[in-house]
């Protein structure tokens, strides 16, 4: 289990350092949108083209590398503090989107799912 691994790893630095006081869903939550606001600022104004070509820049890349870093260790503190399992919460949110997004109906649309029909 990678992300039980991963979250005892992450709950440990901050035990470690006195955090947990801080690791509230409210603090996590906010920390997660800062990171992700980073990670948008690096594709902020970078064509469609730039932006599928980052991979090709080392440096650009490590950012984006770190930022999702970022982003991923917010994303399975908040899931642990909150005691999700995100495995199953992944799952299960892909079943219903399965229902909201028929093939037959979303195959090549970027419609909310209540236009579909």
């Amino acid at each position: 289990m990678v992300i039980k691994r991963m979250q005892a790893i992450i709950a440990d630095f901050a035990s470690e350092r006195d955090w947990d006081q801080f690791h509230t869903p409210k603090n996590l939550v906010m920390a997660l949108t800062g990171e992700v606001g980073e990670l948008s600022e690096i594709f902020q104004w970078l064509t469609p083209e730039q932006s599928a070509a980052i991979t090709n820049d080392p440096q650009g890349f490590a950012r984006v590398e770190e930022e999702i870093a970022d982003v991923f260790i917010y994303l399975l503190r908040l899931a642990d503090v909150l005691q999700v399992d995100l495995i199953a919460a992944a799952e299960a949110k892909v079943r219903v989107n399965e229902q909201r997004y028929p093939v037959e109906l979303a195959r090549g649309r970027t419609v909310k799912h209540s236009e579909l029909r």
